[in-house]
């Protein structure tokens, strides 16, 4: 039964330092991963002298936009995945908060717009 307490309170003191942890990871692979496309749109744009359009979004990174497709060198990422929370990364040309260029972010942990902490939007800005 001692034993059995001792467990009891060593995994109370430990599992909510675990907690944090996981979402600080998720956090830290959205910036990553943001940072990692915001490279392949820079690639792009220099191939084709232009950032995708809104509507093409970011599926122009692994596969090529219809008519200019001569000039594309891609696939410019191996695959277009989700942020950590199951979402699709968000993308807008001209960005709100980088007029001339994009903007490019994931929703965080409430998927919806803004937030706080772990619930804040993360961009490229």
């Amino acid at each position: 039964m001692v034993v059995v307490v001792i467990l009891a309170v060593l995994a109370a003191t430990i599992i909510p330092q675990f907690m944090g942890a996981t979402s600080d990871a998720k956090i830290s692979a959205a910036k990553s991963h943001i940072a990692e496309l915001e490279s392949a749109l820079e690639r792009f744009y220099i191939n084709m002298d232009r950032y995708p359009t809104s509507d093409e979004g970011l599926r122009v990174l692994s596969e090529p936009p219809g008519g200019d497709d001569k000039k594309w060198r891609g696939p410019y990422i191996k695959q277009l995945r989700n942020d950590p929370w199951g979402t699709p990364y968000q993308y807008k040309r001209p960005g709100v908060h980088h007029p001339t260029s994009f903007d490019l972010w994931s929703r965080g942990a409430d998927q919806a717009e803004g937030g706080d902490g772990v619930n804040a939007d993360i961009g490229n800005w």
